[in-house]
């Protein structure tokens, strides 16, 4: 049956196709919506890139045809923007008129009475809405076109148990898969293989795409750090291997997914110089309330939200600090005489940056550049539409690496245009998992402190 699906405003920012994914049904917009866009159009950051996007897809759209009468789609629905409907009066008393969702919702109860015979859907991102409409009798969608269930996120890892003849084959020419290996296998998912037959013999492997082999990277040191657990040595290798072009980690508050990129970042460009640059991307939404406007020039303005990249550099010059004097003096029994370096790490950045090895950016600046011998790491992917993702990785260049790091819970997404469902982090891990030059790990302990692990347990 076709049926009409109202769009809210939300819809259009998390996916400026939003239109083609309604197969053959009627899908309208609110005229009121086209206004709060063109509000947004000019706001800094995802959401106003995304309200321009939208205005382009549309003007795209409106070249085959007349968006007053309806323009049909290559997917055979229609797309229209709806300028009657507008009367509040069906609304109940208390409901603000004022206020766009009341008179989008208006619109939907009007589409009801005037379209009987066509079921009339609200699709809507925001969950008062939802609340407001369904409790008015409005049947209410969210926009599922690009979610993910949270119990089905890939982990990237698998445990298994096999004989000690087959663990050994792993570190010899490599095991092609056991048949008692259940389920699809990915490119670069690990194993973590308990023996059968010898107790306490187990072994980290990765599958390469047609055998299991040993990790190369496990006893590697990057930047001073090692890693510290299980699941921290999977993304260590995902990391170091530069035959791995995109890896996601995903992992709660202080389970070392920044420390661990940046570690391996300044490794593997200044040191070892497998890439010419590293650039540090992060997305300008601001946990509660945002303080404004902030001056200067574009590294100024970032210097704030850069706050995670600069504590793990500082974490890691003091922690390979600390290692160099550990060596000269095998026996130390005071930590506080190891001293600091001269430098702070804003020096030490500036002095990379003004040699063009370090970058920081937001997503603003992202478009239209290509990253050739580059690794770009982006912290708080959680907070990317899948738009914003792809934009992200289209810009990849010849011999570069992405990293995307962050924590795909609700409580960790300020930007309320995602949720645990439908942000760009999870998007991309499920998206990018069947390819061989892609990886994923899942964190699972948090090593910042003992209070950050019961806070993040607890709390």
């Amino acid at each position: 049956m076709i049926k009409n699906y109202v769009i809210d405003t939300n819809v259009m920012v998390h996916d400026p196709s939003f239109m083609y994914n309604f197969s053959d049904n009627h899908v309208v917009i609110p005229l009121i919506c086209l206004e709060e866009l063109d509000n947004l159009k000019r706001k800094e950051g995802l959401v106003g890139f995304s309200a321009r996007k939208v205005a382009k897809e549309l003007k795209r759209v409106m070249e085959t045809g007349d968006i007053c009468e309806g323009i049909p789609l290559d997917n055979g629905g229609t797309l229209r923007v709806e300028q009657n409907f507008l009367d509040t009066s069906v609304l109940p008393n208390g409901a603000d008129v004022h206020k766009t969702d009341s008179r989008i919702i208006a619109v939907v109860k009007n589409m009801q009475a005037a379209f009987p015979d066509i079921p009339t859907i609200l699709v809507t991102k925001d969950l008062y809405m939802n609340i407001k409409a369904s409790s008015l009798g409005i049947t209410v969608q969210d926009y599922k076109n690009d979610q993910i269930e949270n119990e089905a996120i890939y982990k990237g890892y698998r445990e298994e148990e096999m004989s000690s003849e087959e663990m050994n084959a792993i570190f010899e020419d490599g095991l092609p898969l056991p048949e008692s290996v259940e389920g699809t296998v990915y490119p670069n998912e690990f194993f973590h293989i308990k023996s059968t037959d010898r107790v306490g013999h187990e072994v980290l492997a990765r599958y390469d795409g047609k055998r299991i082999v040993p990790l190369r990277h496990a006893n590697d040191v990057a930047w001073g750090l090692t890693p510290l657990n299980r699941e921290q040595k999977m993304a260590f290798e995902l990391l170091m291997n530069p035959d791995i072009h995109f890896c996601t980690i995903i992992g709660g508050a202080g389970s070392g997914k920044t420390i661990l990129a940046t570690a391996t970042a300044l490794e593997n460009v200044i040191e070892s110089n497998q890439y010419r640059k590293i650039v540090f991307v992060r997305p300008v939404v601001a946990a509660g309330n945002d303080i404004g406007y902030l001056p200067g020039d574009e590294r100024e303005k970032l210097r704030p939200w850069m706050g995670s990249f600069y504590d793990a550099i500082e974490n890691l010059t003091d922690l390979k600090e600390s290692n160099r004097e550990a060596y000269k003096d095998t026996v130390v029994k005071d930590r506080r005489n190891f001293g600091k370096p001269a430098f702070t790490v804003e020096d030490f950045i500036e002095q990379y940056r003004q040699r063009g090895i370090i970058e920081t950016k937001t997503f603003t600046y992202m478009r239209g550049r290509t990253f050739t011998n580059s690794l770009i790491i982006v912290d708080e992917a959680q907070e990317m539409t899948p738009h914003i993702a792809k934009l992200m990785l289209t810009r990849a260049g010849q011999e570069s690496k992405f990293v995307f790091l962050g924590d795909p819970s609700d409580n960790q997404i300020d930007n309320h245009y995602v949720d645990a469902k439908s942000n760009g982090l999870i998007y991309t891990v499920e998206k990018m998992k069947p390819f061989d030059i892609t990886g994923h790990v899942t964190l699972k302990r948090v090593e910042r402190s003992p209070l950050a692990e019961i806070a993040e347990r607890s709390m």
